[in-house]
């Protein structure tokens, strides 16, 4: 055997990390007959037998533990060639993804990509709305707009600035139960929490406030809807002071409580600063966005 096909090897890696051929065929967009195919054409070449299947699905041999470490290099190296080959990619034409938090996907990003859909007509985006995470090393975006410090190694960061908190609640609120004049009113008042994340509870303690759960009359994670919650009526709601601002209807409470900005960062692989497309979307973006943050 001279030569191995990546595409064997990359069947035998899917399959070991998912335990089963359904499982790694969706991960990889293959179909379950064609992973077959290719873990028994795999086998072949090897002359070893790389899995026997158990009542908890597909179980790795002794010898396909011996390959797990060399495969898992193989395929880095392959996600860095695709990298660098994307990163040369010269043209203004083609998909970049962006994901970006759920409420800087719904409220900030959309003008921003409508301007960038009239002067780049030939670039398609995609838009990822979500809290969580995405791994750029893996290419599950091009770009990111985040509200945290970066950690991975391998990015390229740019600061776009920070983004003001405060307590915020409406006209109609305010009328019916008055106004906090200081964080110990707030007993007295209905503030909106958190489900599940312990996010709020954090901050509190990190002010040196006392907080339960259910201190929180109505808790929700999904961000939009605690911003429609507070929009509504129904309670008291941290929120950006930028969107805060462009609603008439939403007044701050002045209680002195000076909460720490999100700083937002666009971010994006080192290897794909090269590619025009991306190159040109990432400056787009830091532009206007940066602009908003600043006040412009």
């Amino acid at each position: 055997m001279n030569t191995l096909d990546w595409t064997l090897l990359r069947a035998f890696l899917a399959v070991v990390e998912t335990g089963s051929l359904s499982a790694a065929a969706a991960r990889i967009g293959a179909t379950q007959p064609t992973l077959s195919r290719h873990i028994r054409a795999l086998e072949t070449a090897l002359g070893v037998t790389l899995f026997t299947r158990s009542a908890r699905g597909l179980d790795p041999t002794e010898a396909a533990l011996g390959l797990i470490d060399a495969a898992r290099a193989m395929g880095e190296a392959a996600e860095t060639f695709a990298l660098k080959a994307q990163g040369r990619a010269q043209g203004l034409r083609g998909t970049v993804r962006i994901t970006a938090s759920v409420m800087v996907a719904n409220l900030l990003l959309p003008p921003i990509l409508a301007d960038l859909r009239a002067a780049e007509p030939c670039i398609q985006i995609e838009l990822v709305a979500s809290d969580q995470a995405q791994n750029l090393l893996r290419r599950d975006a091009d770009i990111a707009i985040r509200m945290f410090d970066p950690t991975q190694n391998a990015l390229i960061a740019r600061r776009l600035g920070e983004a003001p908190l405060g307590l915020f609640g409406t006209h109609g609120y305010f009328e019916r139960r008055g106004r906090p004049r200081t964080v110990a009113d707030l007993d007295e008042h209905d503030v909106l929490g958190f489900d599940r994340s312990d996010a709020l509870l954090r901050a509190y303690a990190a002010h040196g406030l006392r907080a339960a759960r259910t201190d929180f009359p109505i808790r929700c994670d999904d961000q939009m809807a605690y911003w429609n919650l507070m929009r509504a009526g129904a309670g008291l709601g941290f929120a950006q002071v930028l969107l805060a601002g462009r609603h008439p209807e939403l007044e701050q409470a002045q209680i002195g409580l000076a909460l720490a900005p999100l700083p937002v960062w666009l971010v994006l692989h080192e290897e794909v600063r090269g590619n025009a497309r991306i190159r040109r979307v990432a400056d787009f973006v830091t532009d206007a966005l940066g602009a908003l943050l600043r006040g412009g």
